[in-house]
């Protein structure tokens, strides 16, 4: 039964609607019978949550829940006005929707993807998200490595027991950091300078109370103008950010320790850049069997980062990684900020002129996390993944308004949506079935040297004594000659089709193995791998496992930021046309899309999106960067308002550009 098939008034509906539009595709649903169970597929993920009892009072579509009481004299549906909003409509509908797949959110946790991803998104938030700080605690000591642990579990456990979408990662992004240096660096040498904690904490304020305005008025809505090329541009800044942050933790080596020490920095950090590109390849290679290509696919990279830190300390590179400066800066107690400063931040003790300050900081804070949030959760509910459950994009942002204020309280980093860890937290949740599955292949597959029938050894009999002569016996002698001959001959003849029969099923069985390639039919959608990343997070900030954090070189978490950058860049949607730019037509498929597309528009596409990763990346390397958010929101008005003149037909912008989440998703948003 389809998914999206409305339940009959007759009967109580198995599961919650998961749309109430008639205008979009089924969602796909795994094969019935693989001819073998996944590694992943240990278990049914399909529990169903209990119908809410308000579901059969909402209206059919989006569109009428809006415009309820919107009716033209006819009765039908009338468009509302953009100007009248109808205040926490949005939010209240994330509930509703996501209410009924609460219970089943901790049910379908029971899953073995839940561990190599729980590991792999521990290991991909926290170290970046430390050494994103390196440069903030470095700075302005007021932020630790307590500070970004905190912030890490709050918005974990946020997200995890209220959030709309909880497989959405937030942590602390480079971003923010970037944000919170500019301020420290614009008030650094005033005499009359603020209390930096407490600007930081009306800051986030003023940016919470817009957050919450916005949920208020349904402003996510603005997210149906977002496509791919604002999200592409996005991305691609933020894996430059990736890689500049990673040269910058190596360079900054050679003033804080030895020349030597430095160098073995640099040695840690290229080969945690390669080992998991190498697991990778593995993983997508078809060697060995496929257990092991998946192990290396969910372990390959937290084996890399503790493999490398235990080969720090080995043989002569110990006294180098044992210098002041090399590893990762941690307190003396559990549980206490870097400055031995009390939790609670008194902000509103600020004087009243820098109150007005802050509000415009405020503004582009909200600017940036409304951008940044809003897409790293677009791309991890992406048309790519076989999601079956809403989201709640309204709710979510009111909740990030929240976490935003309890931040400025607790004077650590606001968390935000991480990119790329949103989406590759669900790719590491991906249950894989077979594609193109058929029983010919265990039916064929039996006999693979089959014995010629009678009829075919009689053919080949009178075949041979066709090619041994006239097929004539004058004298015995002769007769017994062309007997021997014709045996041998149909011999040479039998095994002639017995070996092209063998090629030939040789053949189908290869094409059929090729049509049984893995794709995703499935995602562990449920809330423990998030909650569980978080409480790692907290359990680190206590003493013995703070003191084995400190002990990791930087130069492993520069290695693992270009690692993760230069992934980034490799799956870019940018990248991909540069590439076919320069690829030979006749290496590419006869299917490619952009086949389709003139190159010279291919090539102006290309060139716009880098302009405005260029735009953004330049104005962060200046005293200005705190308003590089508002270049990043440009982007949106940038692909609606002047791209489509620039002399694209809509054919080839559909292939360039299209939508980020599929129909399903954008429901949330209000889009569709």
């Amino acid at each position: 039964m389809s998914l999206n098939r409305r339940p009959s008034h007759s009967h109580p509906p198995l599961s919650p609607p998961l749309s109430r539009t008639h205008t979009h595709p089924p969602r796909p649903i795994p094969p019935p019978n693989p001819p073998e169970p996944p590694l992943t597929l240990l278990h049914s993920t399909t529990s169903h949550p209990s119908p809410s009892p308000l579901s059969s009072t909402l209206p059919h579509t989006r569109s009428d829940l809006e415009n309820v009481d919107e009716r033209a004299g006819d009765g039908r549906p009338r468009r509302r006005p953009w100007w009248r909003i109808r205040l926490f409509a949005g939010m209240k509908r994330d509930i509703q929707a996501r209410i009924p797949w609460y219970i089943s959110d901790w049910k379908d946790s029971w899953n073995y993807r839940v561990i190599p991803s729980t590991w792999f998104i521990f290991f991909a938030n926290v170290l970046p998200g430390l050494a994103f700080s390196l440069d903030l605690i470095e700075t302005t000591g007021q932020y630790g490595v307590q500070e970004v642990l905190l912030s890490s579990f709050m918005a974990a456990f946020v997200a995890s027991f209220l959030g709309g979408q909880p497989l959405l990662i937030s942590g602390v992004t480079g971003p923010i950091t970037v944000f919170n240096k500019t301020i420290y660096d614009i008030f650094e040498n005033r005499s009359d300078a603020p209390d930096y904690l407490h600007f930081v904490g009306w800051v986030y304020l003023w940016a919470a109370i817009f957050h919450w305005m916005a949920a208020a008025c349904n402003a996510v809505r603005g997210l149906q103008y977002v496509t791919r090329f604002s999200c592409d541009t996005f991305g691609f800044y933020v894996a430059a950010v990736y890689v500049q942050y990673g040269i910058q933790v190596v360079t900054r080596q050679f003033g804080q320790t030895s020349t030597p020490s430095a160098f073995l920095g640099i040695i840690l950090a290229i080969l945690t850049l390669v080992l998991p590109h190498y697991f990778n390849a593995v993983a997508k290679s078809g060697y060995i069997n496929k257990h092991f290509r998946r192990f290396c696919a969910d372990y390959g990279m937290p084996i890399t980062i503790i493999a490398l830190t235990g080969m720090a300390y080995w043989g002569r590179f110990d006294p180098y990684v044992l210098e002041s400066g090399m590893t990762l800066p941690t307190t003396s107690n559990s549980f206490r900020p870097a400055s031995d400063r009390p939790w609670l931040v008194r902000f509103w003790q600020l004087d009243g002129k820098w109150v007005g300050t802050a509000l415009p900081f405020g503004l582009v804070l909200f600017i940036l996390f409304y951008f940044d949030a809003n897409v790293s959760s677009l791309i991890a509910q992406g048309s790519e993944f076989p999601l079956r459950k809403p989201g709640g994009f309204h709710w979510d942002f009111f909740l990030l308004g929240l976490t935003t204020f309890i931040a400025g309280l607790l004077g650590i980093p606001a968390p935000n949506g991480l990119i790329p860890q949103a989406p590759l937290h669900t790719t590491s949740l991906v249950v894989l079935g077979y594609e193109g599955t058929s029983s010919a292949s265990s039916d064929t597959a039996v006999s693979v040297s089959p014995e010629p029938s009678q009829e075919e050894s009689r053919h080949d009999v009178r075949l041979s004594e066709m090619e041994g002569g006239n097929g004539h016996r004058s004298m015995s002698g002769a007769v017994k000659n062309s007997d021997g001959l014709s045996r041998r001959m149909s011999n040479v003849a039998g095994g002639l089709r017995r070996r092209g029969r063998r090629e030939s099923l040789r053949e189908k069985m290869k094409e059929e193995e090729n049509d049984r390639r893995e794709v995703p039919v499935a995602v562990v959608e449920q809330r423990v791998s998030n909650l569980a990343q978080g409480c790692l997070c907290l359990i680190l900030m206590t003493k013995p496992f703070e003191h084995v954090l400190g002990l990791i070189p930087k130069g492993v978490l520069a290695g693992l930021f270009w690692y993760m950058g230069s992934d980034a860049l490799l799956s870019s949607g940018v990248t991909a046309k540069m590439l076919y730019l320069i690829r030979d037509r006749r290496a590419t498929s006869p299917s490619e899309p952009l086949h389709q597309v003139r190159k010279s528009r291919i090539l102006l596409f290309t060139i716009i999106e880098l302009l405005g990763f260029g735009a953004t990346f330049a104005i962060t390397q200046t005293i200005a960067a705190i308003g590089f958010p508002v270049i990043i929101m440009l982007l949106v008005p940038l692909r609606v308002l002047i791209v489509p003149h620039l002399g694209f037909t809509e054919e080839e912008l559909a292939i360039l550009d299209g939508a980020v989440a599929s129909p399903f998703t954008m429901e949330s948003v209000g889009g569709y």
